[in-house]
């Protein structure tokens, strides 16, 4: 082996080490401090672990995956019951919201919720106001806010979303229009069609009662 072929694999063996550094970091930070951005995330774990080599970023992928792996090791007591507390609370809030056809997305469904994620709902209507109005007249105090959501990689068109809290929980609801049913935003880890479950398919996963066997009925049901 020549001295360069020497230093590239040793420069290739730092890079990598660093990108799991970072992604740990990361991790941790996410599920320690609230962080729910994972570039802001990868960027705050960088700057504190003085690493500057932008090619040592991990891929969103990277930093759930490790983010899985952490709440293995250090939440296996506490994190199983809070994402199956804010799973039953998701099925409520879904019938509660019938009309507006909803969908779980994200950490609850995925399997990555803590004490700081929110229950998140897409629920659609093409009146962008329908929702809030049904949720004032029920009596449920909101703010409201507005997120981008990637369709594609050129069209980022942004959507009304209504925060609300009920039993203790957040909840966190994007408005999207009907025809939005039929192809979900890309998702911000892997930029594919972001995975949702509807009422039904939380249901049957729920009375599983096993996260392996949630992601299994997940994967047949979203194909």
């Amino acid at each position: 082996m020549t001295r360069g072929e020497h230093h590239r694999i040793h420069a290739h063996d730092r890079l990598q080490r660093n990108r799991v550094r970072i992604a740990q970091e990361a991790a941790r930070l996410m599920s320690e401090h609230g962080i729910r951005d994972f570039h802001h995330a990868k960027l705050k774990a960088a700057e504190r672990l003085g690493i500057l080599d932008t090619q040592a970023l991990p891929r969103n992928l990277e930093i759930e995956q490790a983010l899985r792996e952490h709440q293995r090791l250090f939440l296996a007591d506490s994190q199983p019951e809070l994402l199956q507390q804010r799973r039953e609370a998701a099925v409520e809030a879904m019938r509660f919201l019938a009309d507006f056809e909803p969908r779980l997305v994200g950490a609850v469904l995925e399997g990555t919720a803590d004490a700081h994620s929110a229950v998140c709902l897409h629920v659609f209507s093409d009146d962008p106001d329908a929702v809030a109005r049904y949720l004032r007249d029920q009596g449920v105090p909101i703010e409201t806010q507005t997120r981008r959501l990637r369709n594609s990689r050129e069209e980022q068109p942004e959507y009304p979303v209504l925060l609300f809290a009920a039993g203790n929980l957040p909840f966190d609801l994007t408005v999207l229009p009907r025809d939005a049913l039929r192809q979900a935003p890309l998702d911000r880890v892997d930029e594919r069609p972001m995975r949702r479950a509807s009422l039904a398919q939380v249901e049957i996963m729920l009375a599983q009662n096993d996260d392996d066997a949630f992601e299994q009925q997940l994967n047949r049901a979203l194909r």
